[in-house]
């Protein structure tokens, strides 16, 4: 039976003469016309074939045309030139079209000849004619048994090895009657009875059948083997032997159309429609039609007879004459058919044949150009037509009527099942998701994706525009698509088809082309990966790249890395994928139920990994884990971040661009972009993106690659357990601030780590957000005080310095400890360091950055500052004057004062709340008692002096005479100016004030002005000249210059100037009135206010006169006291 079998391989040689007459609506012509050895073979076949017709005829020269049963049909139907030749006149009966009835004594005629001609012992005879030295070539056919068909057979096995142009014709031609039908076929009829019979697929007698109705037999056999393959719902289970009929009758009619015979008279108007100059042969008119398939002219009969060939070429490769030719040699080069591990039956699949020859290409190997074209056009037809794909057809059934159907030409319906797939339109089965995966693997769109119609289609006008310097199928224009999202060259069309194939290419590594072939050693080194067309069901999804990733960002202290090679490519996929949250496989599974938990609003591009970010701390183990690993990568690589850094693009090439073109970012691009968030070409998108991953690093300090790598050492020795970057780095800072407050030799913070710690409580400094506990204890007061406020810039944090007296107690405790903090160290006063910055180079450029604030006080009245600088600067004096713990000099100055002279004032303190100046107004009476030490006296004559230009650095004044100030000097408040007039405006109206508290503070400044003329600015302002003329040589505090200018009132040889010597009358009626409102209150009082008087001499003088007058009474007294005594004695 196996040689029997072998006859059916004619139809494999039939193409190479008869075709070309059919294909071209040709005849042969008359005897004379065809080759000798052609005409000895038809009048060799003649005799054997008269002996069985109804009329016997032994002459030689019995004609076809001329038997009664068939002279009307031949004449009517075929040219008169061909009724000398009996093949040409079958031919031509049995390719006559359908809707021209041939009589069925004719039909009869036409079979019973055929038979004949197959099973007559001259047609082997003519065979061993014929093919003579062939068969003396080939000796496995010249053994086989005579008689009985075998010969004819093996010569079919082994027709390539035929050189012999006879033979070669005799067995093409006899091709085509034996696949006329197929009760001709050997033993076709024996194997598939008993199915033909079970599936009403035609009778196996002739009867009234007519020739035609013979192909619809097999037709209807291969379309029920499709549909059992398929496992349609109440599918007959086809006989093995039966089965293997059908592929073979399908094989060996792959080289020529005609021989297939269903298809070739439902396509023949096609044919002539579509590939009117396709020469038959080879499989050509196949491919023909296979690539007009969905064309909107295509007969549906045409289609349908067309799609059951393509399902069974999927079933079995060698039914496509073209790529089993072309691929013959690579396949047996590869061993693709050598697995005895598989079934024959999976061997076959055009799939694995796909998917060996696909491994050999992406392993570098060599695979003929030919047979990658045949396989480049069987990818595509996968990809065309779901239905060739008998497992999609199964497990997806339900997904196509719910969500795809109407859509199945030209890719639609797998890019529609793909995107329920992606979960865009519901959940899809898990066994579908599989044989998608499957089909996407076969047909690998990646290598070339031209091979997916859909995408193609769709995305040809961004191909020609932003992917024209790609050679045409090159596998990176894929990527450059994908680098191409969301831009304003990409259409919303080719958007879906793109993502809906990358969620596939996604899953497999492999499908990547270019990341296979740069990564595949490195893959199988780390990851223990199989080879390319080989899978593991123990491996999930995306697996392979994950490992891949996590060697990327290796250092080398932490061991084994990638190649370089290797590691680029896996930074572009990264950079690719993180646009879309359904790209990354274990980021989607491990997340499901928290994506539809917190983000199921959340639709927009980026927005969901955003928000899985957001919610960090809510997600399950296995999502945050995964999520906190993606961040980790980003913080190290942010241009994984593709749409942040577009949004960012004008300020990386203005400030960035550095940066930006290293091949390895290690965290200084996203540094450089916060530096300069608020830069002018820095855009709304790009400022929100920065702002958010600096809040999402606050969440756990490994999200800040440079910071990590630089203090991971520190955390784990000085911050064990500590998570959040916010508690890292105030452990940190707390560490280095207390080592040098306490001047140890080594610092415990190592130095790249205090380095790092500045940068980043620098960012930090700039929005609130950056600050949780400030922003959470503050939400409220923000949204009741701040809420017009933009984020960004410290501008909130101003907010709730100039709200501060109204902000609730726990948000206003943390406002005094960040302010506290940042008069230490100025440098983290974002605000102060923005406005003056060009100040800060001018004026600054050297100073110590904790020294910052003092220089730009120093600077504050110089013609060239800037006036929003020194409005900034006033500000932080008016901040430092409400406590003295905001003042970090004068603490320091006056660390032995303050508990000596006003500790009554520090019991009733609490830590985190003003003194509203308490403490600077007692140190500054005691200044004027002149009681402080000299450091702490120098720094209060400096608080003194600006004070006094400015009545808002005098908290106590401000809060005393708050309604005074309105109603009396409301002109000199307006003032943008301050020059002490405010003050000077109180003076003046001294008997005026009836509120006490401010009288009194009206007083203390009196009080204050005589022990140094700096600190009363008007004063000094009119008596410049006369302190240079007259007191040059006196040195100021102490009341010392004060008094140089009293005596030169009351010398009547000097002359002052007008406007000094009325200030000077001015005072000494103040200081008279003070002295009668407020006396002094004991001796040491009044020693000081003697001490302190303009008429010091003179009272020293008369105290002087006072205590000689008193020791010379005392002394007279005394001697006589003593006569006395003596003269009582001597009695």
């Amino acid at each position: 039976m196996a040689a029997c079998g072998r006859v059916q391989l004619l139809l494999l040689l039939a193409t190479q003469f008869s075709c070309v007459f059919l294909t071209l609506g040709l005849r042969p012509q008359p005897n004379v016309n065809l080759h000798p050895p052609l005409i000895a073979i038809n009048r060799q076949l003649k005799a054997g074939a008269v002996s069985s017709v109804s009329q016997p005829r032994r002459a030689s020269g019995w004609r076809l045309a001329e038997e009664e049963a068939c002279r009307e049909d031949a004449s009517r139907h075929c040219p008169k030139h061909t009724w000398n030749n009996n093949l040409a006149v079958l031919e031509c009966l049995q390719d006559t079209k359908e809707e021209i009835d041939i009589s069925t004594d004719c039909n009869h005629l036409l079979w019973n000849y055929k038979l004949n001609l197959t099973t007559d012992p001259k047609f082997e005879s003519v065979a061993v004619e014929v093919c003579k030295s062939t068969i003396s070539e080939l000796k496995e056919c010249g053994e086989e048994e005579r008689g009985k068909g075998y010969l004819v057979s093996c010569l079919v096995d082994h027709r390539g090895n035929i050189t012999e142009y006879q033979c070669h014709q005799y067995i093409t031609k006899m091709t085509s009657i034996v696949f006329s039908d197929y009760r001709l076929i050997c033993g076709f009829m024996d194997k598939c009875k008993e199915d033909i019979n079970t599936l009403h697929c035609g009778s196996i007698t002739t009867g009234d059948k007519d020739l035609h109705s013979q192909g619809e037999v097999i037709a209807c056999l291969e379309k029920a083997l499709v549909r059992e393959a398929e496992q349609q719902d109440q599918a007959h289970q086809i006989k093995d032997t039966c089965k293997k009929a059908i592929m073979r009758v399908a094989e060996l009619s792959s080289d020529d159309f005609h021989l297939d015979r269903y298809l070739y008279f439902s396509c023949r108007n096609d044919r002539e429609r579509f590939c009117e100059n396709t020469q038959a042969g080879e499989g050509r008119v196949y491919k023909c039609l296979f690539n007009h398939k969905f064309e909107e002219a295509m007969s549906e009969k045409c289609r349908d007879a067309l799609t059951t060939r393509q399902k069974l070429i999927a079933q079995d490769y060698k039914v496509s004459y073209s790529l089993a030719k072309a691929c013959k040699a690579d396949l047996r080069k590869y061993r693709c058919n050598l697995d005895t591990n598989l079934p024959r039956a999976r061997e076959a699949r055009l799939s694995y044949l796909l998917l060996c020859l696909e491994s050999a290409v992406h392993r570098g190997r060599m695979v003929s150009g030919e047979c990658q074209g045949e396989m480049l056009d069987y990818r595509r037809m996968l990809m065309e037509d779901f239905s060739l794909s008998p497992e999609i057809v199964l497990h997806c059934r339900g997904e196509i009527e719910s969500h795809c159907s109407g859509l199945h030409r030209k890719g639609r319906t797998l890019h529609c099942l793909m995107r329920v797939g992606r979960g865009d339109k519901g959940l899809i089965d898990g066994l579908c998701q599989n044989a998608l995966q499957a089909l996407i693997q076969s047909a690998d769109p990646g290598a070339d994706y031209r091979i997916d119609r859909a995408l193609n289609e769709a995305c040809e006008s961004v191909i020609q525009t932003a992917c024209k310097h790609i050679r045409n199928g090159d596998p990176m224009i894929l990527s450059c698509l994908m680098e191409h999202l969301y831009t304003e060259k990409m259409v919303e069309d080719c958007e879906h088809r793109l993502l809906e194939l990358q969620y596939f290419i996604s899953r497999d590594w492999k499908l990547d082309p270019i990341l296979y072939r740069k990564c595949q050693n490195d893959a199988s080194r780390l990851c223990h990966t199989h080879g390319w067309n080989e899978t593991s069901e123990l491996m999930p999804p995306g697996a392979v790249f994950s490992c891949l990733y996590r060697h990327a960002y290796r250092t080398e202290e932490q061991g084994t890395r990638l190649t370089r090679d290797c590691k680029v490519e896996v930074q572009r996929i990264l950079h690719q994928r993180a646009l879309d949250v359904k790209l990354d496989p274990e980021l989607q599974k491990r997340c499901m139920t928290d994506l539809g938990k917190w983000c199921s609003e959340k639709t927009e591009t980026g927005q969901e990994l955003e928000c899985l970010q957001d919610h960090l701390e809510d997600l399950v183990q296995d999502c945050r884990d995964v999520v906190g690993n993606l961040t980790e990568l980003e913080s190290e690589d942010i241009q994984i971040e593709a749409l942040l850094i577009r949004a960012c693009e004008p300020v990386i090439q203005s400030h960035c661009h550095d940066v930006a073109d290293n091949q390895i970012d290690t965290g200084d691009l996203m540094e450089c972009l916060v530096q300069n968030k608020h830069q002018k070409e820095m855009n709304d998108k790009c400022a929100v993106g920065v702002t958010h991953f600096q809040l999402i690093q606050m969440k756990d300090f490994r999200f800040s690659y440079k910071f990590k790598m630089a203090c991971k050492e520190d955390v784990l020795k000085l911050c064990p357990n500590i998570k959040k970057k916010v508690d890292v780095v105030i452990c940190l800072s707390t560490t280095v601030r207390n080592d040098t407050l306490q001047d140890v030799k080594e610092q415990r913070v190592s130095l790249k780590c205090r380095k790092q710690l500045r940068v980043e409580e620098l960012e930090m400094s700039e929005d609130v957000r950056l600050e949780p506990e400030l922003h959470d204890l503050c939400k409220k007061d923000i949204s009741r005080w701040c809420s017009t406020v933009m984020f960004g810039n410290a501008q909130v944090i101003e907010c709730l310095k100039d709200n501060k007296q109204h902000l609730t107690h726990p948000c206003h405790q943390k406002v005094f400890k960040l302010q506290e903090t940042e008069m230490m160290d100025p440098e983290l006063d974002y605000q102060l360091m923005r406005v003056c910055k060009q100040m800060i180079k001018r004026f600054c450029s050297e100073s110590d950055a904790k020294n910052m604030l003092h220089c730009l006080k120093q600077n504050k009245n110089s013609e060239l500052m800037d006036p929003k600088c020194k409005q900034m600067i006033t500000k932080r004096q008016i901040t430092q004057s409400t406590d003295y713990r905001l003042n970090p000099v004068l603490r320091k100055a006056c660390k032995a004062d303050i508990p000596k002279f006003c500790q009554n004032i520090l019991n009733k303190a609490s830590d985190d709340h003003e003194l509203e100046g308490q403490v600077i107004s007692c140190l500054k009476l005691k200044y004027a008692d002149q009681r402080l030490s000299t450091d702490c006296e120098d720094q209060i004559r400096v608080i003194l002096q600006e004070s006094a230009l400015d009545y808002r650095l005098d908290p106590q004044l401000q809060l005393h005479c708050t309604a005074e100030i309105t109603n009396l000097c409301a002109e000199e408040a307006a003032a943008q100016e301050q020059t002490g007039q405010v003050e000077e405006c109180l003076k003046n109206n001294l008997l005026k004030l009836k509120n006490e508290p401010c009288k009194k503070e009206v007083l203390n400044m009196l009080k204050e002005s005589k022990a140094d003329i700096f600190v009363d600015p008007v004063l000094h302002t009119a008596c410049a000249l006369d302190l240079k003329h007259h007191c040059a040589a006196i040195t100021p505090g102490r009341g010392r210059q004060m008094s140089c200018l009293m005596e030169a009132l009351q010398d009547k040889r000097v002359r002052l100037q007008p406007e000094c010597k009325k200030r000077l009358q001015d005072r000494i009626e103040m200081w008279g009135y003070a002295a009668k409102v407020a006396p002094a209150e004991g001796f040491a009082d009044l020693a000081v206010q003697v001490m302190t008087s303009p008429s010091k001499n003179y009272i020293l003088l008369m105290i002087a006169l006072a205590v000689c007058v008193l020791f010379l009474v005392g002394l007279l007294c005394g001697r006589i006291t003593k006569r006395v005594t003596r003269e009582l004695k001597d009695r």
